[in-house]
């Protein structure tokens, strides 16, 4: 299993210098091999991931930069366009519509990858020693375990990151242990079937006043003057904070469930087609700030080596069933409690579906119940809600303040 650690580098002038040039040239080769496919295939001639390889060579000739690079480096080059086209080819085999490859801008291209060589790591004095670039400095907050197969270098703005890639083995499953399952949504960023309700963060709606005026200066300024680049930079920085606040926040969260839980079971839910078919913009984007596949991802990583059972289940009826009898009760999206006319059971509907997606995740039976009478004078469906469902609020404070668990993360 290939697990990624992210750090702070600190080039000096000459070294961003070269890290410069050296993005440049790989942006430049990717659109001249992006551009020899595309004239290819339109004159009727079928490209190859090994013909374009070899084309690098001669390209050299072409433009003598190419030799200020890593050789290796030029390969992750073609390697990435190729996966790209494939990535394209299997969206359009299932049915959506789709344009062609972008060729990249200045802006678009940023990551130089060294696999498997080209590199020196100094742990001692946190370091490492790149081929045909130098020597950057890092902070290695967080100690990388493994055997390194590859290091990205990273543009972010105005900084930069070094992307350490480590193999590790896969732990054995725990045989005993609790289980739960976790109901991902909006107005609660998660709820689970012991109740636990994790609190929306909303990082990217907290910052939109601030982003949209940033983006108007961005606007107004003359592209690629000195200061429409300014103004980008400090926009850039602020994604770059949510992105860095949704991560620290995800990686906890998720760690906090594979150390505690033993199985975690999850809706396997298409959320690109949930994003692409929200019925408002708003709806859309929200469902987009939440980030439940990047959640799924940490916890799906983190459980395979932590050896914990990761299981993800059919999405269907599990929030118009009911966890108690079984019967199906239809609700709109609006209504946030199940109230069962069967078997008279009362709880919030996220937390209906947690249970639901705990026993189909562990293949558990309904067991037959007899119907509860709990209907009482003067009280409406919410507040018998919250007699009846044993719910407890985790703040995105609380989240926050475990322990430090950041930067890991899945290659690819």
């Amino acid at each position: 299993m290939l697990i990624s650690y992210k750090y702070r580098a600190y080039p000096d002038a000459i070294t961003e210098t070269r890290l410069n040039a050296a993005l440049d040239t790989c942006r430049w080769l990717y659109n001249k091999l992006l551009e020899e496919c595309s004239t290819a295939r339109e004159t009727g001639i079928t490209p190859t991931m090994r013909g374009s390889q070899a084309r690098i060579v001669t390209l050299k000739d072409e433009n003598p930069a190419l030799k200020e690079v890593y050789s290796k480096v030029l390969q992750m080059v073609n390697y990435t366009l190729w996966s790209n086209i494939a990535a394209l080819s299997q969206t359009k085999k299932k049915g959506r519509k789709i344009g062609r490859l972008r060729f990249k801008s200045t802006f678009r291209y940023r990551t130089l990858n060294y696999n498997q060589s080209g590199f020196k790591i100094d742990r001692e004095n946190n370091a490492i020693t790149f081929s045909k670039i130098g020597t950057l400095p890092f902070t290695l907050h967080r100690a990388y375990t493994g055997k390194v197969k590859g290091v990205l270098i990273t543009r972010s703005g105005d900084g930069w990151h070094v992307i350490i890639q480590a193999e590790q083995e896969v732990s054995e499953p725990k045989k005993e242990g609790r289980s739960v399952g976790i109901d991902v949504g909006l107005n609660a960023f998660a709820v689970d079937s012991d109740g636990a309700v994790i609190e929306n963060p909303r990082f990217y709606e907290r910052s939109l006043d601030r982003i949209k005026k940033l983006q108007q200066s961005v606007a107004r300024k003359t592209r690629f003057s000195k200061n429409w680049r300014k103004a980008k930079s400090k926009l850039e920085k602020v994604y770059d904070h949510i992105t860095n606040q949704k991560r620290d926040f995800l990686h906890k969260l998720s760690r906090q469930y594979v150390d505690t839980y033993a199985t975690i079971c999850v809706e396997d839910l298409n959320i690109k087609y949930l994003k692409e078919n929200g019925k408002s913009c708003g709806l859309r984007r929200s469902i987009h700030s939440a980030s439940w596949g990047q959640f799924f991802s940490y916890l799906s990583y983190k459980a395979e080596s932590a050896g914990t059972n990761f299981i993800q289940i059919d999405p269907q009826d599990t929030t118009q069933l009911c966890a108690n009898c079984g019967s199906i009760v239809k609700k709109t999206l609006s209504e946030r409690v199940h109230d069962c006319p069967y078997c008279g059971f009362v709880a919030d509907r996220d937390y209906n579906a947690a249970m639901n997606i705990h026993r189909v995740g562990m293949e558990q039976p309904f067991e037959p119940v007899e119907m509860q009478n709990i209907s009482q004078p003067g009280k409406s469906s919410i507040s018998r809600a919250v007699e009846t469902t044993p719910l407890h609020r985790v703040s995105v404070m609380q989240v926050l303040s475990m322990k430090q668990e950041a930067s890991p993360f899945r290659a690819g």
